[in-house]
């Protein structure tokens, strides 16, 4: 018989799984809701398709490859400077069973060294493999979904099927290497609690190259993008903002305090955003009307913006940077798009790059401002040393902010390149289309996919061909992209 381990803690191990559920319900349903009805009708289900489909190419990389390439041993390093973790499959028994670990991680996680006399007793975190596993599965997998975002209405489903495993691998696995699995910019001491750069920057800027390369959407339906479901959207947003609770709350990798405060500072700093939005739309819009989608803005912005954040301000630091984050994103909203390229050039369709990438950066900048020392992430363990982060206010040197902005600049550049390399593989190596026809765009999802949303017996839109659409469109528009 095996004696029941004595690493274990039932209590951790059942918040982390809880909290990688929560997570995993901000992709599916929350955001194919969220992002479904915020689309015209025509698609609705190509956009709800997009996302479940994305959910599962990312598990299926992330167990065979990915995983270990973000979290594992050393496998690329330059010198001292560790880049790349080494590929490998985690479908073992002991990968799933045994005691997790990510051997270039501090050992001043609680549980990750246990010590008595000076010697190490043991090394590995209080959780089993699949726990940890499967709880940054759910984060790989909701990067791409958030920027599925940025090219809807017109890019092509067989190459986002193609896409997302590469972009997984070269990309999303680099940044969490880099910032989460003991690579370079962790050594160097950057901060990025929950994503705030690894997830949510990567995603605005890959969203929007993405957008760039692949082209805008009809012009008739960028002239009449309105949401087919606000109801929907609601739905979806009130599980992304409770899911976030396991998102920032399931970092520490422990139930402790650091995860309290954690889950108080998200929802803070959202309701701070969240109202910032609102009160600057009835206070400076042209309409002067509070609206859903704006305060749907302004949760997204504070979600995003204490991402980085959750387990190293204070409550304080939570409100400034829900109130920087939403107010700096809604002047860009209104005005970046107008008047500065190559925003004015880009059909980024539901703003990825502001409510994700431009929140991302600013939050984790805050962090180097704002961290405070007084919060710890870590207890010191036996022989071991406290873990927190301080700010340039509390530590009255800007050093840490240096990192940060150092940090940020390293995923922009990465993910940007990696991102269109990729496309540009798949459209001249796989020699795959990356744009549905102007045909199938004006019929949408009965054309992709043979199914709507909301079909009417007496009107089945899934009598339109092609060819009729095709027919009563004679004049195709040229894409126009971001080099015109």
């Amino acid at each position: 018989m095996i004696p029941y381990p004595t690493w274990l803690s039932a209590g951790d191990n059942a918040w982390q799984m809880t909290a990688a559920t929560l997570v995993g319900l901000m992709s599916i349903p929350a955001l194919a809701v969220l992002y479904g009805g915020l689309v015209q009708k025509k698609w609705a289900m190509n956009t709800t398709l997009m996302v479940f489909v994305t959910f599962c190419l990312v598990l299926i990389t992330w167990v065979l490859w990915a995983y270990k390439m973000g979290f594992g041993t050393t496998l690329v390093h330059f010198g001292s400077v560790n880049v790349l973790g080494d590929p490998r499959s985690i479908l073992g028994a002991n990968a799933l069973t045994g005691q997790a670990d990510i051997p270039n991680v501090d050992a001043a996680m609680p549980g990750y060294a246990a010590t008595k006399a000076g010697q190490i007793l043991n090394t590995g975190f209080k959780l089993p493999g699949a726990s940890v596993e499967y709880f940054q599965f759910v984060f790989a997998a909701i990067t791409p979904i958030l920027f599925i975002g940025s090219v809807l209405g017109r890019v092509s489903f067989k190459a986002w099927m193609i896409f997302v495993p590469l972009w997984i691998t070269f990309a999303y696995a680099v940044n969490a290497f880099l910032l989460w699995g003991g690579g370079y910019w962790a050594a160097k001491g950057a901060l990025d609690f929950s994503g705030g750069y690894v997830i949510h920057l990567a995603a605005g800027v890959s969203g929007f190259v993405s957008a760039a390369i692949i082209g805008p959407r009809l012009k008739r339906d960028r002239e009449k993008a309105v949401p087919n479901n606000l109801l929907f959207v609601a739905l979806g947003a009130g599980i992304l903002w409770l899911g976030w609770n396991g998102f920032n709350g399931g970092d520490p990798y422990f139930a402790g305090s650091n995860a309290a405060a954690a889950i108080v500072n998200t929802n803070l700093a959202t309701a701070v955003a969240m109202m910032t939005w609102i009160i600057m739309d009835m206070g400076f819009s042209k309409d002067k009307k509070p609206t859903f989608l704006g305060g749907l803005n302004g949760m997204i912005c504070g979600l995003v913006g204490i991402t980085p954040a959750a387990g190293f301000v204070n409550g304080f630091g939570a409100i400034i940077i829900g109130l920087v984050a939403s107010a700096v994103v809604w002047v860009a909203w209104y005005t970046l798009p107008k008047y500065v390229w190559p925003f004015n050039k880009v059909d980024d369709a539901l703003g990825v790059i502001y409510t994700h990438g431009i929140a991302g950066l600013l939050g984790g900048l805050l962090v180097g401002v704002l961290a405070d020392p007084n919060i710890i992430e870590y207890p010191a363990a036996k022989g071991g040393t406290a873990f927190a982060g301080a700010g340039w206010l509390w530590g009255h040197h800007p050093h840490q902010l240096l990192v940060q902005f150092l940090a940020a600049l390293t995923i922009i550049v990465w993910d940007g390149l990696v991102t269109a390399a990729i496309w540009m593989i798949i459209k001249y190596v796989f020699r795959i289309k990356l744009r549905f026809d102007d045909a199938e765009l004006e019929v949408g999802d009965v054309a992709v996919h043979g199914e709507e949303a909301y079909p009417m017996e007496d009107v089945l839109t899934s009598k339109i061909s092609i060819t009729a659409a095709a027919e009563a469109s004679p004049t195709t528009e040229e894409p126009v992209r971001i080099d015109d």
